[in-house]
């Protein structure tokens, strides 16, 4: 009876906080990026961005890697080659994601009942050792994805990849892992400070 009525009072206690709610925003996953190049000077041209031969087909998911990289490339001076202007360069784009299994999330809100006493009649008591702890609210459950964009540009006039690069990061759930957005952080690491380092692992958060 005395348990009931002290576990009443503690979640009239919490429902202002429930109603509330409660938020929380994480910093984005970081991005590891490798490239290789000879260090050798880049001119500034056309580019057709194309599927890496064999990797994919050419789906919504692809489109929007390839428009991730391609507008990176155009801010790199780049320009999209058209049939009037055939690209000097070629962009081969390739993409993975893969599952490194789930993490769960704890319930929003927990309630702990710590031990205590309560009073009877004529200095009668009833002493409650221990403790009570649960969540309210399901656990969810959030799986853990890796995304890699790879990108190798060559000249038109030859099969040697004169650059190289590719960019991974992973994510936690469907808010890190969006494929538009993940496509844009990817290709935005990649081709910062382009040509970059050769052979450097370098961390963009």
């Amino acid at each position: 009876m005395f348990v009931n009525q002290y576990l009443r009072l503690a979640l009239l206690a919490t429902l202002p906080a429930l109603a509330a709610g409660c938020t929380s925003t994480g910093a984005r996953p970081p991005i590891d990026v490798t490239r290789y190049h000879l260090n050798e000077p880049f001119e500034r041209t056309t580019v057709s961005v194309v599927p890496m031969s064999g990797a994919m087909d050419v789906t919504p998911e692809f489109r929007a890697y390839a428009d991730a990289v391609q507008a990176e490339l155009s801010k790199q001076g780049y320009v999209p080659a058209t049939s009037d202007r055939p690209a000097g360069y070629i962009a081969s784009v390739s993409f993975t994601r893969s599952s490194r299994g789930v993490v769960r999330e704890q319930s929003p809100v927990s309630i702990g009942l710590g031990g205590g006493s309560f009073g009877g009649g004529r200095g009668g008591g009833v002493g409650l050792g221990g403790g009570i702890s649960f969540g309210l609210g399901k656990r969810k459950q959030n799986e853990i994805l890796v995304s890699q964009l790879w990108v190798q540009l060559r000249r038109r006039a030859g099969e040697n990849v004169i650059w190289e690069g590719r960019a991974e990061t992973t994510g936690i759930g469907i808010k890190d892992n969006q494929p538009a957005a993940t496509a844009q952080r990817l290709a935005t690491a990649l081709f910062k400070d382009f040509p970059g380092e050769s052979g450097i692992t370098t961390t963009v958060k």
